[in-house]
Order: structure tokens, then sequence, then C-alpha cells
């Protein structure tokens, strides 16, 4: 596997070769002072050009970073090249490297914004000065809203009757799309402002909340190992049930921070509900 500084000498000699790249920033977990390097970090890098059709239209220049397992180009279904704010090559090489690669168009430079973890590559026309130092701001744990607050209890309580109506049916992949979609969303949400509450929200808890291990306390760290559980139907209402208790145990530590109040109604009413279905589901006939 080439190394950090193979990749990084390999993208400024292609920038500074190409009159058309004014600028390069590398932005991500490589630039972030909290973040442990590993193997699987990919590079974020952004090109800033004074014109970028022709590297999209022709990919050959690609072969310049190594040979390619697969790319995927996630603003291909943009039809016209014409006022394209950015596009973006994201990479996997043989190799074993990863490059998330994003050209930016130079005439859409007042909309452009560095983000906290930035570092500034090549600077042809010295556009950008000095930038602050890198740093995980941007990402931060923000404090909810009242209404966000209330916003997420709502949606939470509300979908739960959904996952319990598709376990009584035994209609297992609506009941999962609905437990690992808008009622676990909302649990993850709550158990971030937990962490935020937690931390003073000075915390990262990183994309796909992956430092979750990190800053839950162990015992709610346990629990929350057991929101994931088989396809067995008994198993997923013990996740469900589990899931409940988790999150009115977070939404109480966060509401009790923020002066907010948590809709202990909705939770009893809507709980016993979740028995009720639960007990009369082995009643229910399938609906296949």
């Amino acid at each position: 596997m080439r190394t950090e500084s193979e990749i990084l000498n390999a993208v400024l000699k292609f920038a500074s070769e190409d009159p058309r790249i004014r600028a390069v920033f590398m932005n991500g977990s490589w630039v972030n002072p909290h973040t442990k390097s590993d193997i699987f970090q990919d590079y974020d890098i952004v090109y800033i050009m004074s014109s970028m059709n022709k590297l999209v239209r022709d990919r050959s220049w690609i072969r310049n970073f190594g040979e390619l397992i697969m790319m995927q180009t996630p603003d291909e279904n943009v039809l016209s090249l014409s006022n394209r704010d950015a596009f973006a090559f994201l990479m996997l090489f043989a190799d074993g490297n990863r490059m998330d690669l994003t050209l930016y168009p130079l005439e859409k430079l007042d909309q452009y914004r560095p983000e906290s973890l930035s570092v500034l590559l090549m600077d042809k026309d010295g556009m950008f000065g000095k930038l602050p130092p890198a740093n995980d701001s941007d990402y931060l744990i923000k404090s909810p809203t009242k209404r966000e607050f209330s916003s997420c209890c709502n949606e939470f309580w509300w979908v739960s009757t959904y996952v319990a109506k598709g376990l009584a049916r035994r209609q297992l992949p609506y009941a999962n799309f609905m437990f690992e979609h808008p009622v676990r969303d909302m649990s993850t949400l709550m158990l971030k402002w937990f962490v935020g509450v937690d931390t003073n929200f000075s915390a990262n808890v990183g994309a796909g909340e992956k430092y979750f291990e990190q800053y839950l306390p162990p015992n709610i760290w346990a629990t929350y190992l057991m929101t994931f559980l088989d396809s067995e139907y008994e198993n997923r209402w013990k996740a469900l049930f589990t899931t409940c208790e988790l999150f009115r145990d977070m939404a109480l530590v966060v509401a009790r921070a923020l002066g907010y109040t948590y809709p202990i109604l909705d939770d009893q009413r809507v709980s016993g509900y979740l028995r009720y279905v639960r007990k009369i589901s082995t009643d229910i006939e399938p609906t296949f």
C-alpha cells in the first residue's frame, strides 16, 4: 500500500502540472488531529479549477493516481456539464488506498467555504491566504432547539407504533424498515444529544456515529448494542422495547439539562399500546 506522502505527491504533481488547477485542499480525517490514522482512511481532496469539464468527460487522467478497483461518480446523474457546482470521483485503488477527489469550479469560488477540517496544500494565486489550523468544530454535536427536541420525541413514539404493527402482522421487511430508519434515526439523534450534554457539546461522534463507544457510558453502550438483534420476531420485539427504554432514559437526561419538557404522556400511552399489540400479536393472522 502506498504511503500518505506517496499519495499526496501524486496529487500535488498532477495539480502542479495542470494549469487549470489553481488550488488544492485536503479535508477530513487525515487532517483531524484527534483521529487515529489507519489504512482505511480516505484521502479527501478538492481541486479548485478554472475549467473542469474536460476532466469530467475524459477520465484517462485518473491513472495518474493508481490502478482502480472501482469508482463511483455521485454527480453523474446531472446531465448538463454547464453551471455545475462540483464533480466528485470516489476511487478505490488496487493497493487499498481510497481517494474522494472533488473538482470545484473557480467561477463558483464565492460559494466555496473550506470546512474546519481543511488544509491548503497548494494555492497558485494566493487566493485563500492563511487558514486556521484544522479542527473538527464543524462536526461537533449541536444543541437541539426546543422544537427539534419535541419533534424528535414525537417522531420516535409515533413511528414505533408502525414497527409494532409490522411485527404483529409478521411483515418483517416493513417492521425492520420502520425500526432501522425513523425509529433508529430518532434514537440515534437523542443519543447524540445525550453525548452533547455530557461533553458540553464539545464531542464529534464521527460519520455514522462510529465513535459512540468512546463517548457513551459502558452500561448505555451495552444497552445500545441490545437494539441490534437478529430477524427472529421475538428478538425484534425485545429490540423495540429496549430502544424505547433507552430513548426514554436519554431524553429525560437531555430534557433536564436543557430545560425542556419530555412528553411523558405520549411515552406512557404509546408504551401501553405497544405492550397491548405485543400481547395480541399471536392472535393475528400473518398478512402474506
